[in-house]
């Protein structure tokens, strides 16, 4: 008797369907993945050794994306207890179910396995990584988007993949100061019936809600991102909102009247308060504006710095450069020992910011100029040779132009301080072979309940 043949997996199949699945790995966001049929059912929230039932949302060539359901059989890593109840809708923490340590373990084997890619574990071992304490409550800046569902006012997090926004009143990795704010905006902006952004018609006032927090001083920093400028309903929100909310030290606005996904456009004006937000990292003080870019974890960002300023070891006789060096956060830490420190940096505003951190801690002996990189390095190429050159680019890693001009520098060490494991681990592959060693490197957790992962490499001649 011949077999029925096999149900085909389409794309026609109903959106209500649900597979049980069972998990076999994490892919490197931390998203589950199982095998089903010809494709990989992607799950998030799902851990390898756990078998669910997800629910198929959408069927492509290669894989299925599914939401999940109900996990048929835990395994020891999950925790016993729920830390955001949003987690399934959210997506933006997709190991907030896993025990921390569990995570810590994730991260170092996404590190080694990135090395082992480039043929470059032999050289250097993986260190554990170093967690962060807390690893709840620790982003210290949010970029929230505004919406209106019937009526009602949101303000949260686009949903993973989608364009739909998912109200967050308590995000648990968000400095508590950060959601107080944000549940108070809400309010006012509901009470005085301000106009929200429509993306689709283009027309509405409020499009991103901007938080920088100073864990350091409990104040804040608050940005409204407009589709066009507004001098009568946000400088009276603005009035409000720093009546109710006394930590918050000013308000801006930044107008975006572009149809884009960018975030902020070019133009930022004071609402109310001060311009800036001060900051404390270890024992140097750092103003933050409200265009400037500056990491989340104030935490582990005072760890990676002294790190960096410890793995240096320069003396008065020594001159750094410190390439992608933001408001001069890594620049400022090695000019308490070296005799001379560049920073450079493409955004303006981040070069002014960081140029007045020089002068706020009183360090003279930094300069700092707004360029591309690779450029700003090569017209120093003839001069002496730095004893130091820091790295901290974004998560693409640096391009062949600038790796060459280092090649041609030929610094006596490099500090890469880096967000992506991959773009790391192929840079250090170039570097490696052309004459650099590995001596040592250190993985810090910058992102809890995230696959994201940041590292310290420091290489020598």
């Amino acid at each position: 008797m011949k077999k029925p043949a096999k149900k085909k997996l389409t794309t026609r199949q109903s959106q209500s369907e649900t597979l049980k699945l069972t998990i076999d790995s994490l892919d490197k966001d931390g998203i589950g993945l199982a095998p089903y049929k010809t494709r990989i059912a992607v799950v998030q929230g799902a851990f390898p050794g756990e078998t669910v039932v997800a629910e198929v949302e959408h069927i492509g060539r290669t894989h299925i994306f599914t939401s999940l359901r109900r996990v048929l059989c835990n395994v020891p890593q999950r925790t016993a207890n729920v830390a955001c109840k949003l987690e399934r809708d959210c997506l933006g923490c997709p190991l907030i179910s896993m025990k921390y340590a569990d995570q810590l373990l994730f991260k170092q084997q996404r590190v080694a396995e990135a090395l082992l890619q480039q043929g470059l574990l032999d050289d250097v071992q993986v260190p554990p990584v170093l967690p962060s304490d807390p690893p709840f409550g620790y982003r210290a800046s949010a970029k929230l988007t505004f919406s209106r569902k019937r009526e009602k006012v949101l303000i949260g997090l686009y949903q993973r993949g989608t364009h739909e926004v998912i109200d967050c009143p308590e995000c648990p990795v968000h400095h508590p100061l950060i959601n107080k704010i944000a549940a108070v905006v809400r309010d006012e902006v509901q009470r005085q019936k301000i106009s929200v952004y429509n993306p689709h018609h283009q027309r509405g006032l409020l499009r991103y809600l901007l938080i920088r927090v100073s864990p350091f001083s409990d104040k804040a920093l608050v940005t409204f991102v407009s589709h066009f400028r507004d001098l009568q309903q946000l400088p009276k929100l603005a009035k409000v909102l720093m009546r109710k909310v006394p930590e918050i030290i000013g308000v801006h606005q930044n107008i975006n009247s572009s149809s884009g996904n960018i975030i902020m456009g070019g133009k930022t004006l004071k609402l109310q308060g001060l311009p800036d937000l001060i900051e404390r990292i270890g024992d140097i003080r750092l103003r933050i504006a409200p265009e400037a870019f500056f990491q989340i974890n104030t935490v582990q960002a005072t760890r990676i710095y002294a790190l960096v300023r410890k793995w240096a070891k320069l003396s008065k006789q020594d001159t750094a450069i410190d390439l992608y060096c933001g408001i001069g956060g890594i620049a400022l830490h090695l000019a308490k020992d070296a005799g001379q420190v560049d920073g450079i940096e493409s955004v303006d505003e981040a070069v002014r910011n960081a140029a007045e951190n020089s002068r706020l801690n009183d360090l003279h002996n930094c300069r700092f100029y707004a360029g591309d990189a690779a450029e700003e390095l090569q017209k120093r190429s003839g001069q002496k040779k730095p004893a130091l050159v820091t790295l901290n680019p974004p998560r693409k890693g640096c391009s062949d132009e600038l790796l060459q001009t280092l090649y041609q520098l030929k610094p006596k060490q490099i500090i890469y301080v880096s967000c992506d494991p991959d773009s790391l681990a192929h840079d250090l592959k170039t570097l490696t072979e052309n004459g650099y060693k590995i001596k040592q490197l250190q993985p810090v957790d910058m992102f809890p309940q995230t696959a994201h992962i940041e590292t310290v490499v420091q290489l020598v001649l």
